[in-house]
């Protein structure tokens, strides 16, 4: 053994023994892991979480070693069908349409199945799946999304774990992808770079995006890509980029109208126009008449249908039922006020901040989703990690938080009608609200103290 490699083992032998543990409780997490087995799905995350702090801890100007555990972390699900979510069925089911050229917003998979010239490999164990709930309903995942199942699809073959190793390729190289601009944007808003492993190491990112194939992964690269593009003033391709992320995941429409007051009117109306050009392009090869009205139907559902995980919908449901209100029509007409509000929201962030600075911008950005989120009647875990990315190009950190605390949603989970525990949830939303108070009681603390030096 060189002397160079003893030495090296000598000063990392901590941080190497945490490295083994976590990829240990990673290997558990993905193979011996039934969801059902809250507690010992409580555990792992917990153990994860702690592990992932003394690294960052250890080590955060290693960035090659970090590198490298993120990597190797990821890596160890390659081989394993995910055990938290059953998307992944649908997933497929779409890629193998559009890679035999048929539109996954025109037909549902309750009508596919009952044809006998069905295209769709492993058809009937894809449907069975994939769950009642999908398989009623038009797809809603956009296009890039789609162009990204058919890839999975064609390389899995008829293999269900091959496009599940497909998909995970896709999105292992798309972590290294924010991980890569992540860093250079950190480093041009003066902040730190090894900020990036919070996202990079964090268990919830590994476990939902690589373990459980959430795309949310891929639009955060297009995203986090975009803003590095913004913040060295290439903006014209910032818009083309911007719009594949909108075409992964819709989430980056809501930011949209922040950009009027960071470019000035003129330059942010040609910059809508390469984000709606580019959008129109990527959507137009699925386009039909009846797509319109199937896919805004579809998204419709989340806001009036759906419930999971909820913060200021739970509270408002509880107080309701006191009014003898029915929950199943009382959602409805929630579902009706949170869009306006949201579109109220987002209205008065922005014109009301200075979004001209690009800090600042992102930190509206945090708060846009952030209050979304505690609006929203559905809040899966693996939509907290948006938050995380956003949060770590600014002064919050309560995202980091939620992102450990989330885990107690699970519960659900163990129950075979998917029941919530209210008072879990009740727990999560305490730590994160109270956390998140302090924050901003903190911040304008030291907003006070610097004006007064300033004075």
């Amino acid at each position: 053994m060189s002397k160079r490699l003893v030495t090296y083992l000598k000063l990392h032998k901590v941080s190497l023994l945490l490295a083994l543990l976590s990829s240990v409780f990673h290997y558990t997490f993905a193979y011996h892991l039934e969801r059902t087995d809250f507690i010992k799905l409580l555990s792992l995350f917990a153990a994860l979480f702690f592990l992932c702090y003394k690294l960052i801890q250890f080590e955060k100007w290693n960035y090659k070693f970090l590198l490298g555990m993120g990597i190797l972390f990821r890596l160890i699900f390659l081989l394993v069908e995910p055990n938290l979510s059953q998307d992944y069925f649908r997933f497929i089911w779409d890629g193998y349409l559009v890679s035999n050229f048929m539109n996954p917003y025109l037909s549902i998979p309750d009508q596919l199945i009952t044809q006998s010239d069905v295209v769709i490999a492993n058809a009937q164990e894809l449907y069975d799946g994939m769950g009642s709930l999908s398989a009623r309903h038009f797809s809603n995942y956009p296009p890039l999304n789609q162009f990204a199942f058919a890839i999975a699809a064609v390389l899995g073959g008829k293999s269900i774990l091959g496009s599940v190793i497909a998909m995970r390729g896709i999105i292992i190289f798309a972590d290294i992808g924010i991980f890569y601009f992540g860093r250079k944007l950190l480093k041009n808003l003066n902040r730190s770079p090894h900020l990036i492993f919070w996202y990079f190491l964090n268990p919830l990112v590994i476990i939902e995006l690589t373990g459980n194939l959430h795309f949310e992964g891929v639009m955060l690269f297009f995203f986090v890509w975009a803003i590095y593009l913004i913040s060295i003033k290439k903006w014209q391709w910032a818009g083309v980029v911007y719009a594949c992320s909108i075409a992964v995941k819709l989430v980056p429409l809501l930011f949209l109208p922040l950009f009027v007051k960071h470019f000035g009117f003129k330059k942010s109306i040609l910059f809508f126009l390469f984000v709606g050009g580019t959008c129109l392009f990527l959507f137009l090869p699925f386009y039909s008449p009846e797509f319109i009205d199937n896919y805004s139907k579809t998204i419709g559902l989340w806001f009036s249908n759906f419930e999971f995980n909820a913060g200021l919908w739970n509270g408002i449901k509880y107080i309701a039922k006191q009014f003898d209100a029915k929950p199943w029509e009382f959602i409805k007409t929630y579902g009706q006020i949170t869009p306006i509000l949201t579109i109220l929201m987002v209205l008065l962030f922005t014109f009301l901040r200075k979004n001209q600075k690009l800090p600042v911008l992102i930190t509206s950005m945090l708060w846009i989703l952030t209050l979304y989120y505690f609006m929203s009647t559905t809040v899966h875990p693996w939509y907290i990690i948006f938050l995380v990315l956003l949060a770590i190009f600014t002064e919050y950190r309560y995202a980091l938080l939620w992102s450990a605390v989330v885990v107690l949603s699970y519960f659900a989970y163990s129950k075979t009608d998917f029941e919530e525990n209210l008072w879990l949830l009740s727990i999560e939303y305490f730590a994160v609200y109270t956390y998140l108070l302090y924050e901003i009681i903190t911040a304008y603390g030291k907003k006070v103290i610097f004006r007064k030096k300033n004075t």
